[in-house]
């Protein structure tokens, strides 16, 4: 059952490629209509039918580097040659009218916006509703059967996401709390149970 969430939550969710991350979002925005995705900020090209807004925010280098250097960025990261980046306004804004914000990017993302909300004043929006979360892989043995199982990946490309992910994962005690995937229904209820406990407690 449904339980509303009675103050907003920014909830930053990380997990190394295969630990079921996006199934457990999508678990999570089904309960609670008050999540919405941040729209983050890119240099690249729109793909297909993205929309400017929608999918993101395309911004020239100049524009972005702009943004950079005024301090607007909760993180920012170059990907692929193309900068990418969440807008400090982006969680805020959607926030202060009751929306709760979920952020799901890399452990070095995660790290920035730690570094920038711990610097927030005490009583502020950001620092008051920040909780960052490790989706972890019961170990790496399991996380190798899955992207097999998932048949995506080519072999090499396998072998990098596992040593991803083992950088990663000795990082994880970073994080506010982690939740071990190792049976889905069971992930999801601790999930549900640390976001209710953060927001409504």
């Amino acid at each position: 059952m449904s339980e509303d969430l009675i103050s907003p939550i920014f909830l930053v969710l990380t997990a190394p490629s295969g630990a079921g991350k996006s199934t457990l979002i999508r678990m999570l925005r089904a309960e609670f209509p008050a999540f919405v995705y941040s729209v983050s900020c890119t240099t690249r090209a729109p793909r297909g039918q993205e929309v400017d807004g929608v999918a993101y925010h395309f911004l020239t280098d100049e524009a972005f580097n702009e943004k950079v250097a005024a301090g607007m960025f909760l993180e920012h990261a170059v990907v692929h040659g193309h900068q990418y980046g969440t807008l400090r306004s982006a969680v805020e804004e959607p926030m202060r009218k009751g929306c709760s914000i979920l952020l799901d990017i890399d452990v070095a993302g995660a790290a920035q916006v730690r570094e920038i909300v711990s610097k927030e004043p005490e009583g502020s929006l950001l620092k008051q509703a920040f909780y960052d979360v490790f989706i972890d892989i019961p170990d790496l043995e399991e996380l190798r059967a899955r992207l097999i199982k998932r048949a995506e990946d080519r072999p090499e490309v396998i072998e990098k996401r596992l040593a991803n992910a083992q950088g990663e994962r000795a990082r994880r005690g970073e994080f506010s709390a982690i939740v071990v995937n190792d049976d889905l229904d069971r992930a999801y209820a601790e999930l549900r149970e640390l976001v209710l406990r953060k927001t409504n407690g």
